[in-house]
């Protein structure tokens, strides 16, 4: 049986959006940025903020019930839905630390039936450290020896991988979210 490796923020979920509109532009109402214009991950440069006011505004987010309260990707739930028991499934994400109780407990409730083991990837934080089993999510699915795909938001994440990237603004995908997935039956 094939394994499916999901990325959770901004593929089972739909964090970067979320945040962004529930948060950002809720304490900057100045803002003229839309969503689509994000371009970058992290968008600090575009936002006009520090690297570390981006991720402390964002771990606020995810720390917040607005995260918890976040619906699954619709296209990805009918996914699931429809071949999620034709393959076994890993979440596999980059949180930071303070964080990864949340985003497992997000995964679990929502995608629970199919997704049953839950993996990070610590996210360094300011003043924070933390075992190094793996630099990045490549590094453990080199250790995990397994063969499988990756689905995942970030280029760089998939590129030593087989991989299907999952469209966001921040990436260049050409293709659908429905055609991400409809790849990975093939």
């Amino acid at each position: 049986m094939k394994t499916i490796v999901w990325d959770n923020d901004d593929v089972l979920n739909d964090l970067m959006r979320q945040w962004f509109n529930q948060k950002w532009l809720a304490e900057n109402h100045n803002c003229t940025v839309c969503y689509e214009e994000l371009t970058e991950n992290p968008p600090h440069r575009i936002l006009g903020i520090t690297v570390t006011q981006y991720l402390q505004s964002l771990d606020e987010f995810r720390l917040s019930q607005k995260y918890q309260e976040m619906e699954p990707v619709r296209e990805v739930m009918e996914w699931f839905k429809r071949h999620g028991e034709s393959f076994r499934h890993i979440a596999l994400t980059a949180t930071s630390f303070a964080c990864a109780h949340i985003s497992a407990s997000w995964v679990i409730k929502h995608y629970g039936k199919w997704i049953r083991t839950f993996h990070f990837i610590p996210a360094m934080r300011p003043n924070e450290s933390h075992t190094v089993y793996d630099t990045d999510k490549a590094s453990f699915l080199k250790w995990l020896d397994k063969d499988c795909t990756i689905v995942d938001d970030s280029i760089t994440n998939i590129a030593d991988c087989n991989g299907v990237l999952f469209p966001r603004p921040w990436n260049g995908a050409t293709t659908t979210i429905t055609e991400a997935l409809e790849a990975l039956l093939q």
